[in-house]
């Protein structure tokens, strides 16, 4: 009988595969698709030679998580390459603030008004940002803060909503870049916690950048299966399960799926009917013929670009997309351009782009030309640059995905107490109602990114449980 069997290889499942093998457990691991990767793959989605991320590209926390830089990844072929800058956010008039690994630089782009509250408000956290981070994604119950009065005062700037914190700047360039921070979790900008979220964003860009992986995303999931394999775990791929019988007999069973799939796989009925999904994303990948024409020079620079003319724009495309069940005439962008770090990501002078916006949950119309509206306020020209496109809606998304339920890559609703409290109000999130079945993926804390640490901690709850007993 086997110690654990994961089921699901995205980056939580694997990593907390790895770490049960590494404290000696024997691991298998079954994943439905024919490669391992989940949100962290890399794929030709467009014209030969166009190596494109379906979904995650950047890594900010990826290349902080406390997770990931406790294992020996780059012995198995993971680089983080860097673009000069982590992330631009262009405005109309051709200007643009910056997220720079430089505090200082980052406060002069919003101008002399903001500049002495953006460093006030990010500066007493860095000199103990690593503490923090494993603090603050390690919680809840997994481990006692290392720093408990440097995670209050965190939590007292970013428990509000991170329209609060907005208040002490004055000037729209600070105001719309947080904002476009917050909504990486496709969240609107009232919510509790979202001045958190920012937060982590901005400290993560200046403690270690916003860096893509060298060849893509698939780098980390295939560095992570490859020190699987060397700890002595197994890796099986095309295996879907159904039901917990479909899987070999084990002591644990920890599944990196969405709390709806687990329910119905492991018979818990309505167990996690309150969990809500969030908005979805609509996403567009690029195959262009050379780089993105972006009027504001820090954008050309930049690995990731957000897109949003101010705080008023990127708060109304929330709404519409999470509250009013409607897709936003100018939807806010996220967009990256991993070729400005890594060439080898397309032939010689031509770039890889990938972009997307928020849509209600399920939504089946065509954001592409309102993408493209966006993108061309910026990048005048851009539409001439594209020789191919491929489109993914929120059925698109989930069909690549299981764990995209309705196109939500966030695994659940980022707002209200879930976003803390995930997928039930529970001390004990990894749980279920087995006593032999946990669930690890983004729907627990810390939540959604390509970090591992939801699988790091349920890993925990999986240990604790396997050596009580022995």
């Amino acid at each position: 009988m086997l110690d654990a069997v994961v089921v699901g290889a995205g980056p939580n499942g694997l990593t907390a595969a790895v770490e049960l093998a590494r404290r000696g457990f024997s691991v298998a691991l079954f994943e439905a698709r024919d490669t391992v990767g989940g949100g962290s793959r890399t794929e030709e989605l467009t014209l030969p030679g166009f190596r494109h991320d379906p979904c995650a590209a950047a890594h900010p926390l990826g290349i902080n998580s406390p997770a990931f830089r406790a294992l020996p990844l780059q012995r198995y072929g993971l680089e983080w390459l860097h673009a000069e800058l982590p992330m631009a956010h262009p405005f109309p008039d051709g200007s643009a603030a910056v997220l720079s690994r430089s505090v200082a630089e980052t406060a002069a782009s919003f101008g002399p008004r903001d500049a002495g509250a953006y460093r006030r408000l990010v500066e007493p956290f860095l000199p103990h940002w690593d503490t923090l981070v494993r603090d603050f994604m390690s919680l809840p119950l997994t481990a006692l803060p290392r720093d408990p009065v440097t995670l209050a005062r965190f939590g007292l700037a970013g428990l509000p909503p991170s329209t609060w914190l907005t208040r002490r700047f004055h000037d729209e360039k600070a105001k719309t870049l947080f904002a476009g921070l917050v909504a990486h979790v496709m969240a609107p900008l009232g919510g509790l916690a979202t001045g958190a979220v920012g937060l982590v964003f901005a400290l993560a860009a200046h403690a270690r950048g916003w860096p893509v992986a060298r060849g893509g995303s698939q780098a980390i999931s295939d560095a992570l299966a490859a020190h699987l394999e060397d700890l002595g775990g197994s890796v099986h791929t095309d295996y879907e399960v159904k039901r917990l019988d479909d899987l070999p007999p084990a002591r644990a069973y920890v599944f990196d799926t969405s709390p709806t799939a687990l329910a119905r796989i492991a018979g818990f009925g309505s167990h996690y009917a309150r969990f809500r999904y969030g908005a979805a994303a609509f996403k567009v990948d690029y195959a262009l013929d050379g780089p993105v024409p972006w009027t504001a020079p820090e954008a050309r620079v930049a690995g990731t670009v957000q897109i949003g003319a101010d705080s008023a724009e990127i708060g109304t495309a929330l709404r519409a997309a999470s509250k009013e069940g409607r897709a936003p005439e100018r939807p806010f962008l996220i967009t990256v351009q991993p070729g400005v770090a890594d060439p080898t990501r397309a032939p010689a002078g031509k770039q890889v782009f990938w972009a997307y916006g928020h849509v209600p949950n399920g939504w089946t119309g065509d954001l592409t030309d309102a993408i493209e509206r966006q993108l061309e306020r910026f990048a005048p020209g851009f539409r001439d640059r594209v020789l191919a496109r491929a489109i993914a809606g929120p059925a698109e998304l989930a069909a690549r995905n299981a764990n995209y339920v309705g196109g939500d890559i966030a695994t659940g609703a980022a707002t209200g107490l879930q976003l803390l409290l995930r997928p039930k109000f529970s001390l004990t999130p990894y749980a279920t109602p087995h006593p032999a079945v946990f669930i690890c993926s983004s729907s627990t804390p810390p939540g959604p990114g390509v970090h591992g640490m939801s699988g790091h901690n349920a890993a925990k709850a999986v240990w604790r449980r396997l050596r009580a007993q022995n």
